[in-house]
């Protein structure tokens, strides 16, 4: 871990009081500017707030927000919860894993650009099919506005580079 991630964690951890009670909030801002945990800062936060490596990586897995795995610049997530199941939410997913060349096993783009999941429900039943691009829900979703919306994401990705 270089200088200026022990810095950037120690602020965190400041602005926490290195409080142990605050070790979710501390992994939160870990994970939104990484957006996953990577396993030494991990080890660095239990170090500092004086815990266990074992609780903070029981807290790490039991939440589903958090991760351990890198992931891309866009995690889209795909709903597969019942409405989105009936209005055939699996052609979608297939879409985007197709166009983006990602599996399940392999969810992650190698250019770090994409990451799809699907989750069971994103709480959006009325718009059904749906999707989220980092948590901006995308509703009634058919294969071709999944194939819209992946070239739509890489020209944004193209102009911020």
């Amino acid at each position: 871990m270089s200088n200026e991630e022990k810095q950037m964690l120690d602020r965190v951890l400041a602005e926490h009081r290195y409080d142990p009670s605050s070790v979710i909030a501390v992994m939160q801002a870990v994970q939104k500017t990484y957006r996953y945990l990577p396993q030494e800062m991990l080890s660095y936060i239990a170090e500092k707030l004086g815990i266990s490596e074992a609780k903070i990586y029981g807290v790490a897995t039991f939440y589903e927000n958090f991760s351990l795995e890198p992931k891309g610049r866009y995690v889209i997530k795909v709903c597969d919860g019942t409405a989105c199941h009936v209005r055939k939410s699996i052609p979608i997913l297939e879409e985007f894993r197709k166009e983006l060349k990602v599996s399940a096993e392999a969810p992650t783009t190698e250019d770090m650009l994409f990451t799809v999941e699907t989750v069971s429900c994103l709480g959006a039943c009325g718009l059904a099919p749906v999707c989220t691009v980092n948590d901006h829900v995308h509703p009634s979703m058919t294969p071709e506005k999944a194939k819209d919306l992946i070239a739509q994401l890489k020209e944004e990705a193209a102009h911020e580079n």
